[in-house]
């Protein structure tokens, strides 16, 4: 009796991970169908405890970590994330209080991270932030 609890558990958590995505449940659902066989073969609740808690744990530590990796693949930067790092040329003289810069081939608003710096057209600068719609830049002397 005690091993179709565990294998009904299981099978409930199994089903709830559709519901979380976060690949915790299934770790969870998989330790309670390796509990329903251990209780099946072997009868004793306390072994069949045991063997939750040790695959649940190592499920979840070990699986989990490397199945988000693989399942999510690695992150991408898009929008305004992606503009950082990007060369730029200063199309308007830019200072601590404003300009222009062509990036991408669009004019953006440019101001100097280094509140001293000035900088004239024609100079490269890469793009260290984007504060709203303006492009934050350092020379590339």
């Amino acid at each position: 009796m005690a091993a179709l609890l565990w294998l009904v558990g299981g099978v409930l958590l199994i089903a709830a991970e559709v519901l979380s995505g976060d690949f915790v449940l299934v770790m969870l659902g998989a330790a309670g169908l390796a509990a329903a066989g251990a209780e099946a073969v072997f009868g004793q609740t306390l072994l069949s405890v045991a063997v939750f808690a040790v695959v649940s744990v190592a499920l979840t530590a070990v699986a989990r970590p490397a199945l988000k990796r693989r399942m999510l693949g690695p992150a991408v930067a898009d929008n305004v994330a992606a503009l950082v790092g990007v060369q730029a040329v200063v199309t308007t003289r830019v200072d601590g209080h404003g300009g222009r810069v062509r990036l991408r081939g669009q004019e953006w608003s440019a101001r100097a991270l280094d509140a001293t710096q000035v900088l004239e057209p024609g100079t490269a600068v890469t793009v260290m932030e984007i504060s709203g719609a303006t492009a934050v830049v350092w020379a590339d002397r």
